[in-house]
């Protein structure tokens, strides 16, 4: 009998913050935040768990998060520190397994089913491989080790900082039953209020209504969340994964009500994806805009052209039409983004995007 597939998912805990306390072991006893500055209305990149204890979380407004803790530290942002650390951590998972997936600078999916015998043999190579970043490198993690991608990554999330996971085979529905369905990927802030407006607030409940129920309810979503209800995950970990899109936007420390000074920034971003798909040597079939008012309220829109493009010239232009069906001129402007997707080669090949 074949044994199951053995798949970790690592993650890095509060990895902006851990690596600004290696540097600053001062602050380790102080709830800490990585971000912008408030008085230029930067937003929460990354919290402590200390922070964490305040109710501050990423996104968040740095003025907010100041007004939740007074005695709150603010570093900035420092991505090369982040991008060291985490090629060295990357490069220890790669020596470790045979195939691993990253999927963003602090987390990874691991496979470790060629080289083991037995399921059970994983714990030990897995538990080794925790501690010896931990121990190396002084950074916190935790993992998830289950059968599956999904299950492997919810595991991970279950007991931080410093987790250790492990969700047996055959009890993955098990484990996941009396969680909220909002723990399960793919399933949104969105699909949790509708699922929950027809009384499905688990994945227990989610689990007892039939496959062709949901199907008829959400179409391919509702197969999907069948199978994820149970379990079910038969996505590979995968060594190379193309981007799924390229964006740029820009928070203002002003609002920006002025269209020319708007344009300036739709071409200025647009000239900078162009350059990326340029250097990637792919084309973008989509081309999307974001908008954010002062209070919050963000808008997108996206348009498929007929012809995939790199030309910056082009982006531009279609960023402009979507920008004209969603703003009204005069209207504040907090933040502004543009971004490309659907992706494909210089031939016109579909470059398909790998699935976290």
């Amino acid at each position: 009998m074949e044994s199951p597939r053995a798949i970790v998912h690592f993650d890095l805990d509060a990895f902006y913050c851990s690596v600004e306390l290696l540097r600053h072991p001062e602050l380790k006893d102080k709830p800490l935040v990585v971000g912008g500055r408030a008085e230029q209305r930067g937003v929460v990149a990354a919290a402590s768990y200390k922070a964490r204890e305040y109710g501050i979380h990423s996104a968040m407004s740095m003025f907010r998060a100041q007004q939740l803790c007074e005695d709150l530290a603010i570093l900035p942002m420092q991505r090369a520190h982040y991008q060291m650390y985490s090629r060295i951590i990357m490069g220890i998972l790669k020596s470790a397994a045979p195939q691993i997936e990253q999927v963003s600078i602090d987390e990874a999916y691991l496979d470790f089913t060629p080289v083991i015998t037995e399921w059970h043999d994983v714990l030990d190579r897995v538990k080794t491989l925790q501690m010896r970043i931990r121990r190396d490198l002084g950074l916190p993690n935790s993992v998830g080790i289950a059968t599956n991608k999904m299950v492997a990554k919810i595991a991970s999330d279950f007991q931080k900082p410093n987790g250790f996971t492990v969700v047996e085979p055959g009890h993955e529905a098990e484990f996941l039953a009396p969680l909220p369905v909002s723990k399960v990927p793919g399933i949104g802030p969105k699909m949790t209020l509708r699922l929950n407006e027809l009384g499905i607030e688990t994945v227990k409940d989610l689990a007892r209504v039939p496959v062709e129920v949901l199907t008829k309810k959400f179409g391919k979503w509702g197969c999907g969340m069948a199978d994820w209800a149970r379990g079910i995950d038969d996505r590979l970990v995968e060594s190379v994964r193309e981007a799924k899109s390229m964006s740029q936007e820009r928070t203002f420390s002003r609002d920006i009500r002025d269209p020319e000074a708007l344009d300036v920034w739709l071409q200025r971003m647009s000239g900078e994806i162009g350059r990326q798909l340029g250097k990637e040597g792919v084309q973008a079939l989509t081309v999307q805009i974001k908008i954010r008012y002062p209070d919050f309220t963000t808008f997108t829109r996206q348009m498929t052209l007929g012809t995939a493009t790199a030309d910056p010239a082009m982006i531009l232009h279609t960023a402009r039409i979507l920008l004209g069906r969603i703003w009204q001129p005069g209207t504040p402007v907090r933040l502004l983004g543009v971004g490309c997707s659907n992706f494909s080669d210089s031939a016109g090949q579909l470059v398909l995007p790998g699935l976290q």
